[in-house]
């Protein structure tokens, strides 16, 4: 008899939502050859945005582990560019990769440490030890100390025209890659897991879920995403230096990208990366009070629509662009067994 196993079931929406998405992805990737140099930096910016945004989503949104503290592996991916494409002479589009490795093997010993902690102490704790991060290089001479230092060295090698594309191109298989992965991620049984500890941690455990062990890749997955986006960022800012590495801006970012688009959806951070890109576009201009207005965004959507413009959607009309939910289907007819010992009951219908 076949089992009745929950499986992951997408529709029209879902086909055409993928195929959209995997067009614009190459349309974006086509865009050197004939968009301006402006429009290349922000369209790298949205998508590298859009990578930390799916990353951090990950974390607290999937594996609800709420995170303050990102910005640690965005510095260390930064500071692995100075160490391996400056002093090393790497290809910085190279250490790309590698500098998500540094951060996936910063992020074991960290994660031993936070992980005995939770909820707002777990939160507390990743934001120190960004903060710990950020003093230690900041205290190191060799690494340009408290002012940081150009990068400019490890890229004057590279034509212009290369050096725009790359970053474009590296940035889209960032994004692309990044929701990719957690859509992957989220439909495979791990992905199950993952969210019935977020639920649940106790009933996860009691079905032979390893609790640490999956929170543990998650954090470790999302710490190599960041490290990798942080060399990027500052393959385009030329300069790296403890304050705009380890700065709590980026965590703040991710977060209002995340709660805007919709928290706990593959297609959140890419609506939330849209909203957030549109409004500084648009509030540039009024100084300090962009960031009051953005904050009062973020909180009215926290308390009037916790689930996000998605969420609206969805509830509206049922479209699921990147399908995770997961489906239990019995067959008409067939016998469900009671927990009380000796009774039966025929299910008539599917049950969802």
């Amino acid at each position: 008899m076949k089992k009745n196993i929950p499986e992951v079931r997408g529709g029209v929406a879902s086909f055409a939502g993928i195929a959209v998405w995997l067009l614009l992805l190459a349309l974006a990737a086509s865009m050197p050859w004939w968009a301006e140099r402006a429009s290349l930096r922000l369209l790298a910016e949205f998508f590298y945005m859009l990578a930390l945004a799916q990353m951090w989503n990950l974390l607290a949104g999937y594996g609800g582990m709420l995170s303050v503290g990102q910005q640690a592996y965005i510095g260390l991916g930064g500071y692995a560019l100075v160490l391996l494409g400056l002093h090393a002479g790497i290809n910085p589009f190279l250490v790309v990769p590698l500098a998500g490795l540094v951060a996936g093997l910063a992020a074991l010993p960290i994660g031993f440490v936070v992980f005995r902690l939770r909820g707002a102490y777990f939160a507390v704790a990743t934001w120190v030890v960004a903060e710990v991060c950020r003093l230690l290089l900041a205290n190191t001479s060799a690494l340009g100390g408290g002012s940081g230092l150009s990068v400019m060295q490890a890229v004057r090698f590279i034509p212009s025209w290369w050096r725009e594309a790359f970053t474009l191109w590296t940035a889209v298989g960032l994004g692309g890659g990044a929701t990719l992965f957690v859509y992957l991620l989220l439909r495979s049984r791990h992905g199950l897991a993952l969210t019935a500890v977020r639920d649940n941690e106790q009933a996860a455990e009691s079905l032979g879920i390893t609790i640490r062990r999956i929170k543990w890749f998650v954090y470790v997955a999302s710490a190599v995403g960041c490290g990798m986006t942080g060399a990027l960022i500052f393959i385009t800012k030329l300069r790296v230096s403890p304050e705009a590495a380890f700065s709590v801006d980026w965590s703040v970012a991710m977060f209002f990208i995340v709660v805007i688009g919709g928290i706990g959806t593959v297609e959140g951070p890419i609506i939330g990366a849209l909203i957030y890109f549109l409004l500084r576009e648009m509030l540039s201009d009024f100084g300090t009070w962009y960031l009051i207005i953005m904050g009062s965004v973020a909180v009215g959507f926290m308390l009037w629509s916790p689930k996000g413009v998605w969420g609206m959607v969805v509830r509206k009309f049922g479209l699921h662009c990147f399908p995770v939910q997961r489906q239990l289907r019995m067959n008409m007819g067939q016998t469900a067994v009671n927990p009380a010992p000796g009774i039966a009951i025929r299910v008539q219908q599917d049950v969802t």
